[in-house]
């Protein structure tokens, strides 16, 4: 980390400024990478190993639209080396402190800089970009394969241990896609149809050729609020298509699927998702591809007769 910046940090947070980097010792020369959301700080943490501080913003379990950081979270971010973030409107409670931070000039890699971006077709969000590329692993391999030459100008990166440890992260996923591929082979074209929370899963459904029959919320973010004909829509839907599950984001309450459910003059099963946060150590979703190899696993089951 640049001298200032780390003064800068110091000034702002105090001895405060430990704990934030994860409780490393004030001698601790490697630089510091933050990160907005978790999934994505799994991802930089895999392909960085020990060589960087990584520090993830956003905590387990949380919903990337409407998470806060505090004011010392928000000093230190102007002392980073570098904060990747995931960009397309994702880190709605977030991006003010993000642009803050760019505004000194702060290094910024914006994940969704680095992708194939769809837009939204549906809903309050037509015509809008979708944030959710991580539910297709082709597209965080573009990803991690645009952030490392970022990661490698970085003071202190050793850019032979890194290219060692993307190209391993990058296998990883190539094989999660193959996984993911062949799971869904086996779903019916029938029954290739997806009801969630909100509209999460466009990546998804293009990569896999799934259709999206509709969301719960009709936009791409948690913070709006469905209106009765969405609601009276979205019930046609179910019954003109015969879906079998409606799946409910791990991130989000579903009462409103729960209340969907009911409302569809069929039975309907409501299954769970970890699809916008990753998990603990304990909720079943503690990183990335754990997390879509237990997606895929239950959109196969609640999708196949």
């Amino acid at each position: 980390m640049r001298p200032t910046r780390l003064l800068a940090v110091f000034a702002a947070l105090g001895l405060a400024a430990l704990p934030l980097v994860g409780c490393a010792p004030d001698d601790d020369e490697r630089p510091l990478v933050m990160v907005s959301t978790n999934i994505l700080g799994d991802v930089v943490e895999k392909i960085v190993g020990d060589q960087a501080r990584v520090v993830t913003l956003m905590k387990p379990n949380a919903d990337p639209h409407s998470f806060e950081i505090s004011a010392q979270e928000a000093a230190a971010l102007r002392g980073a080396d570098l904060i990747v973030s995931n960009g397309l409107g994702l880190e709605e409670g977030l991006q003010q402190h993000l642009d803050a931070a760019a505004a000194t000039d702060v290094p910024v890699f914006t994940a969704g800089d680095a992708i194939d971006v769809l837009d939204y077709s549906t809903g309050d969000a037509i015509g809008m970009p979708d944030s959710h590329f991580w539910t297709d692993p082709a597209r965080m391999i573009d990803v991690i394969d645009a952030l490392e030459p970022v990661l490698a100008d970085i003071e202190g990166i050793d850019v032979d241990a890194l290219t060692t440890g993307v190209a391993e992260y990058r296998s990883e996923l190539s094989s999660l896609d193959d996984e993911m591929s062949t799971a869904f082979a086996s779903i019916p074209d029938g029954r290739r149809a997806l009801v969630t929370n909100h509209h999460v899963f466009g990546y998804l459904a293009e990569r896999f050729d799934f259709t999206i029959v509709g969301a719960v919320i009709p936009g791409g973010t948690t913070l709006a609020a469905p209106s009765a004909s969405d609601l009276a829509d979205l019930v046609d839907a179910i019954d003109e298509t015969g879906v079998p599950t409606i799946f409910a984001e791990s991130s989000s309450p579903d009462r409103l699927v729960q209340a969907l459910a009911a409302e569809a003059d069929v039975h309907v099963d409501v299954t769970e998702l970890f699809t916008e946060s990753l998990t603990d150590d304990e909720g079943g979703a503690p990183d990335y591809l754990t997390m879509m190899r237990v997606n895929t696993e239950r959109i196969v089951s609640g999708l196949t007769p």
